[in-house]
This record gives structure tokens, C-alpha cells and sequence, in this order.
């Protein structure tokens, strides 16, 4: 079992989502307390994509409750959603945009005060290393940078909770190490989720694992405990998939 390390900031009770016949996830039930770095791992088609899009929102349940920082994410989805940062797989951005007239864009959107707006994108462009290509058109920007963009976007408005949907996937060696970075830093002050399928962030980036597959959870615990009498994680993958 986990040390629970602050209250429950991310709740998945129940969680159901049906299209006709077919349970996209089935009965999903976990919680993230604050102060965890959790990884939500399956292959893919699992439903980790569905379970997110229900946790912040985006979608509706059809059966069971989605609650963020103790908000129904159904019956309170603006104060829910003043406490998350979002970050889905290939989340939109503007190519004809620069990163600062983007985060200026969402600071508005945000309503953060002026004196707010500006002081919060400097820090968040420090953060993500966007300095050299700030003025820059975000469409001329490398897969890398465009993602260090939508990361500096959920950040503007200080969330305490962050659900980030395969932050690193497309990206290079080098981006990955300094996307991983910036997931170590937020994880000393925020409770984050992350989606992968990738086996090498859950040992560089996580303490506890969610495994889901076939639209069930399978698994919730320690990353020691998943590689379970030293097993390599691929064979537990493999394990955990099997029909």
C-alpha cells in the first residue's frame, strides 16, 4: 500500500463510459492524493485517454463521478477546472501564434490581472525553457517546443493538480530528457497524472502506477511493486495485457 500524502486531489469513482454497446471504461476507481507523481499506464485503445478526458471534464460519464481538488467535474466543472492544468495528446495550439502572444491569449481567457498576467508568463517561460523562440511563430517550432508551449499554457494559472495525457510521445531523446525534467520540478509542488505507454517514464518520473487495459483498472500500486520478484516491467506489461 502507498502512504496517502495529503488529500485526495484527483477521484475516480466508479468512472463508466458507454457508446452504445461498447464500454470504452468500465467502473474506473482510483484516487491521486496531493503531493503524488502517479503514472497511468495500459496500451494503447486501454481507455487512459477516455478516463482523463472524465476527470477533467471534457467528457461525460455515464455512470459513476470524476471529482478534482473535491470538485464534481459534472455538477462544478469551473471550480474544478480553476484548480487543474490539462495537457491532452496533441493539444491545439495556434502555428500562426508566438508562444507569448499564446500565453497572453490564455492569461486573458483565465482572467489573471495584468500585473498577474505578465509576472506569470515570464515565470512559466523560464520554466519551460522558451526564451530563444518566444517571438517566434509557434508553426516554425520543433514538436519539442510546441509541446513546452501547451505545458507552459496549463501552467499560467498555478493549477495544483495536473493530468498530462503522453506528454513525451513523438518527441526526440533529447526532448523527452527535458520534458521529463520539467515533470520532476512541477512533482515537488504539484499532484500530477500522467498518461503513458511507456514503460521508461514510469521509472524516470513516477513513485505509484495506474494500469488500466481493456478499459479496467488492473493494477494500482508502487513501482516496486509492480515489477513484482524482479521482474523487468515489459514482462509485467505483458503480463497484465494478456487475453
Amino acid at each position: 500500500m502507498t502512504q496517502e500524502q495529503g488529500p485526495a486531489m484527483i477521484e475516480a469513482l466508479g468512472l463508466s463510459k458507454y457508446y452504445g454497446d461498447f464500454a470504452a471504461i468500465s467502473d474506473v476507481t482510483f484516487k491521486v492524493h496531493q503531493g503524488e507523481v502517479v503514472a497511468f499506464l495500459g496500451p494503447n485503445g486501454a481507455g487512459k485517454s477516455t478516463t482523463m478526458k472524465l476527470l477533467t471534464g471534457y467528457l461525460a460519464a455515464s455512470a459513476g463521478v470524476a471529482r478534482i481538488a473535491g470538485h464534481d467535474m459534472a455538477a462544478n466543472r469551473l471550480a474544478g477546472s480553476a484548480r487543474l492544468g490539462y495537457l491532452p495528446e496533441n493539444g491545439p495550439l495556434y502555428p500562426d501564434m508566438t508562444p507569448r502572444a499564446l500565453l497572453g491569449f490564455f492569461a486573458d481567457a483565465r482572467g489573471l490581472s495584468n500585473s498577474r498576467k505578465h509576472d506569470r508568463i515570464d515565470e512559466v517561460v523560464e520554466l519551460c525553457s522558451l526564451g530563444s523562440v518566444i517571438g517566434k511563430p509557434i508553426g516554425k517550432l520543433s514538436r519539442g517546443y510546441r509541446q513546452r508551449v501547451g505545458m507552459a499554457q496549463v501552467l499560467l494559472h498555478e493549477p495544483d493538480v495536473l493530468i498530462l495525457d503522453e506528454p513525451t510521445a513523438g518527441l526526440d531523446p533529447n526532448q523527452i530528457h527535458e520534458v521529463r525534467e520539467t515533470i520532476r520540478k512541477l512533482g515537488r509542488s504539484k499532484t500530477i497524472l500522467l498518461s503513458t505507454h511507456i514503460l521508461q517514464e514510469v521509472e524516470a518520473m513516477a513513485s505509484r502506477v495506474l494500469f488500466i487495459n481493456e478499459g479496467r483498472m488492473v493494477f494500482d500500486g508502487t513501482v516496486t511493486d509492480l515489477a513484482k520478484g524482479g521482474k523487468p516491467l515489459d514482462e509485467r506489461f505483458r503480463e497484465l495485457t494478456a487475453a
